[in-house]
């Protein structure tokens, strides 16, 4: 018995299921609450927005990249959706003009990184400040913005049911699959984990790396805005403070605890779902319990700060990476 437990490999993503399974299990018998039927609708929502996003964001830190606009993308192209739509524009078109928002951030982040060479933690960083600067200035005067009735044909997007499963949970398991498809089955995604490996080998080998960074970021992007339809339905709303937050902090945990390191080229979607489910349940966990949001926001980024010193230890960045002033 202790022979098989030797031979069984501990993997930073198995330990990490391991402890959510445990810390569901302790909070379903301390929490009042925690195993109500409300609660879990409010985990799963918020875990599969969280989950949608590190999707997008593992493809990215894959590919040695990394986008801190993700979620200034995610609230304002949302946000500029249903304000188009509080002007009469039909939600429909209002939908395409807002991806359209989003995916023309995306596709910028991808130049400016493929392209210009820019470091992609200050691309996305300049990225992030100009999203939400010129969305407030020039498309949604209102820190608030409420779904329009015009929009009650998308309201099931984010607040619906099919066969019992809240409609989050679901896009959240679609964008999981064809994220986990992308990876393992096109050009595109074996030259993603090859850049991410080696940049100046994929290049050297014939791989279109500065076209694939592009496409990586597109994808990112259209992700943020599919997770911000799916929270403004949920709420009837999305507050432009969310580009803001501490959400971004959120995205990256799950995807650095969960395995995927910054070094590049390893990792998978599994490791997005283990680390959306430990920190969603920590999440949910200490709302429950009442914790003070700052207090919250110290706890993860303390985990933040331990999973990437972990990271660094498991996965050193070479001098090359170092020079290159890669994440």
């Amino acid at each position: 018995m202790f022979g098989r437990l030797r031979k069984v490999s501990w993997t930073q993503e198995k330990i990490v299921f391991l402890i959510a399974i445990s810390m569901f299990c302790v909070f379903s018998f301390s929490l009042n609450g925690f195993l109500s039927s409300g609660n879990l609708i409010t985990l799963v929502r918020s875990v599969s927005v969280l989950g949608i996003l590190g999707v997008g964001m593992a493809i990215l830190v894959i590919g040695r990249g990394i986008d801190l606009a993700i979620v200034a993308i995610y609230a304002m192209s949302a946000a500029w959706m249903l304000q188009l739509g509080n002007q009469g524009v039909p939600i429909l078109l209002a939908m395409l003009i807002a991806y359209g928002f989003a995916l023309g951030a995306g596709l910028l982040s991808g130049v400016l990184i493929a392209y210009v060479e820019m470091p992609p933690l200050f691309a996305t960083l300049g990225m992030a400040s100009f999203v939400y600067g010129f969305a407030r200035w020039a498309l949604v005067p209102l820190f608030v913005v409420y779904m329009p009735p015009s929009a009650s044909g998308i309201a099931w997007i984010g607040g619906g049911f099919v066969f019992g499963l809240p409609t989050p949970i679901l896009f959240f398991a679609i964008v999981a699959l064809l994220g986990f498809a992308f990876l393992r089955f096109t050009k595109a995604g074996r030259f993603t984990y090859a850049i991410g490996d080696n940049p100046a080998a994929a290049r050297i080998s014939g791989a279109p790396v500065r076209p694939v960074i592009v496409l990586q970021y597109a994808i990112a992007a259209s992700v943020a805005f599919l997770a911000g339809i799916i929270t403004a339905t949920a709420v009837a709303s999305m507050d432009t403070a969310a580009a803001n937050s501490s959400l971004i902090y959120d995205v990256v945990l799950v995807v650095v605890i969960g395995g995927i390191g910054f070094s590049g080229g390893r990792g998978g979607i599994r490791n997005v779902i283990v680390g959306t489910l430990l920190i969603g349940i920590l999440l949910n966990g200490m709302t429950i319990m009442n914790i003070e949001y700052t207090l919250q926001n110290v706890i993860r980024s303390l985990i933040l700060l331990a999973a990437i010193v972990i990271d660094s230890i498991l996965n050193p960045l070479d001098e090359q990476i170092s020079q290159q002033g890669d994440i």
